[in-house]
């Protein structure tokens, strides 16, 4: 799919000519200033965990999960809700469809090969290969019998890569990599095969999306990286078949996103933070995705009790993340190119609580990882964010990539700055990762990701108290001041004289800097007065630019 991204302009610096006069670097508090220190200091592991409770408790009394469509996402909701309530918050539903795939029967047997890997870790070897999100059925009698063919480039991304081979009626192995799972089974279908399967370039379980069902894909499987390697080696000895099963059907359900704002703050300053609140149906999802949920639904609660804000700051719980980031996309895609501006930058927080956790902020500046998309301007400074304050308290981190496969995709690809944290998930632990973060060398970061095991005995409260001191802290720098990320110098403003502030009521959506005295236009008005007398001012604009998309 193609897309079109939005074109963001933003103003950056004031220069001052002659008599130089840097306004950022005046040492003036914002107007309305929350102390990091003291947020962080108040957004507790015992916080998150009352909420990691009670997610836990909703699963367990909904079929064991809090899955898109379910009572358990609806009881989640309700709950997220409450909480943002009794805080002083007006939280918002934002409803949508999403087409929702429940696999009826799969079975997949190799004739004379058996594999006794433990997916999931219970002791006992699993089942081979999980279906892919969205992949067609097989005919209802299913496929047997059927022999496999490799490509004659093992990625199979395209028609050239399968020049020359026969896989009419056969069924495809490739490796995963260099293009999407979709490409892939478009490719080996055009080429005759009836199904694929992928075997994972990385240990561990392969867990992939197709994005939705199209008449060109065909069943699609993801496999381990060792019984690939074994299938591969065995095929090259001579024929290997296999009998397939897989039927599925689809249904369109609704499902919603939950949006809340802080009731002050300049609108055009929002700084968003985002977690998906929905779990796969496997389970009641406490690490994936409860605690990034818990996590910034704690930081709303302490920073409605922190008094009026410099700059707006709206919290998301996502729906239907694990049906393919919908939920996000859906929310992106309804926004008009003012509401997008507005957006300064947005900061996601999918599982933060990972058993064998590493510390990791997705990568702005591509120093480790390629990005899919252009990364939008300003989300390398998100990153610094992030990354200056581990270095400041002596925290290792890593960088983690822009993959798509969270719902920051959204954001970067319509051009809006994004970063954020993750503890990670079914990427497996190396040496040099266990020597900064402690754990087990060769275990998946979540052994249960996925799984019915992701309950509330599955929060490293470690991981979880690290990621929570950062997301607590750059929350509060950012609501003081963007000009890291925009480049905007604010105006100097007088300090307010100091008194009591209680939890904000909200009583109406935010007006812009309201709680300024002034509207923005005018705001910047009186700062250039200021600045007239010492030397000529010059604004200057660029352009955020958008990019075009290839999926």
């Amino acid at each position: 799919m193609v897309r079109e991204l939005q074109r963001r302009w933003t103003p950056v610096r004031i220069g001052i000519a002659a008599g130089v006069l840097l306004v950022a670097g005046s040492g003036a508090a914002p107007a309305f200033a929350v102390d990091p220190a003291d947020l962080e200091s108040r957004v507790t592991v015992e916080g998150v965990r009352a909420h990691l409770e009670a997610f836990q408790a909703i699963a367990d009394g909904n079929d064991g999960n809090r899955a898109a469509g379910t009572s358990g996402y609806e009881a989640s909701g309700a709950y997220v809700e409450a909480v943002l309530r009794e805080a002083g918050y007006e939280p918002q539903r934002q409803t949508f469809e999403a087409t929702v795939q429940t696999i009826d029967e799969y079975a997949l047997a190799i004739d004379g090969i058996t594999f006794t890997d433990d997916e999931d870790e219970d002791g006992a070897p699993g089942p081979l290969g999980l279906p892919m999100e969205y992949t067609p059925s097989t005919p209802a009698a299913g496929l047997t019998d059927v022999a496999l063919v490799a490509p004659a480039t093992a990625n199979g991304c395209n028609a050239g890569e399968w020049g020359g081979v026969d896989a009419t009626g056969k069924i495809a192995v490739v490796s995963r990599g260099v293009c999407s799972f979709t490409e892939k089974s478009i490719a080996a279908g055009a080429a005759g095969a009836v199904a694929i399967l992928v075997y994972n370039s990385e240990p561990g379980v392969l867990s992939g999306t197709l994005g939705e069902q199209t008449p060109d894909l065909i069943p699609s499987v993801g496999i381990l990286q060792s019984q690939g390697q074994t299938l591969v080696a065995a095929m090259a000895a001579g024929t290997v078949t296999a009998d397939l099963q897989l039927q599925q059907t689809l249904s369109v359900i609704e499902t919603f996103n939950i949006i809340a704002d802080t009731p002050t703050g300049a609108a055009e300053n929002t700084v968003m933070l985002g977690a998906h609140l929905d779990s796969v149906p496997e389970g009641a999802g406490i690490n994936d995705n409860g605690s990034g949920s818990a996590a910034i639904l704690e930081t709303a609660v302490q920073l409605a009790a922190s008094g009026d804000l410099a700059n707006r700051v709206r919290f998301a719980w996502w729906g239907a993340e694990e049906i393919g980031l919908l939920g996000s996309a859906n929310y992106v895609a309804e926004l008009t190119e003012e509401q997008a501006g507005e957006i300064v930058t947005y900061l996601n927080f999918d599982m933060v609580a990972s058993p064998n956790y590493v510390i990791s902020v997705y990568d702005a500046d591509q120093s480790t990882y390629e990005a899919p998309v252009d990364v939008p301007d300003g989300s390398i400074q998100t990153e610094a964010a992030f990354t200056d304050y581990f270095d400041a308290i002596g925290q290792p981190w890593i960088d983690t990539a822009f993959d798509a496969r969270s719902d920051y995709d959204a954001f970067i690809s319509a051009g809006i700055p994004a970063s954020g944290l993750f503890t990670g998930a079914d990427e497996v632990k190396t040496a040099e990762q266990a020597a900064l973060f402690g754990g087990t060398v060769g275990e998946i970061h979540d052994p249960n990701y996925h799984t019915p095991a992701d309950d509330i005995t599955n929060v490293n409260d470690e991981a979880l108290g690290i990621m929570l001191g950062a997301i607590a802290h750059v929350t509060a720098e950012l609501a003081n001041d963007v000009t890291s990320i925009t480049g905007v110098v604010p105006p100097v403003e007088p300090s307010p004289e100091p008194t009591a502030s209680p939890a904000p009521t909200v009583t109406g959506a935010p007006a812009a800097l309201a709680e300024s005295g002034g509207e923005p236009a005018m705001v910047w008005m009186a700062g250039a007065g200021l600045l007239t007398g010492i030397g000529a001012m010059t604004l200057v604009a660029v352009r955020r630019r958008g990019s075009v998309r290839t999926e």
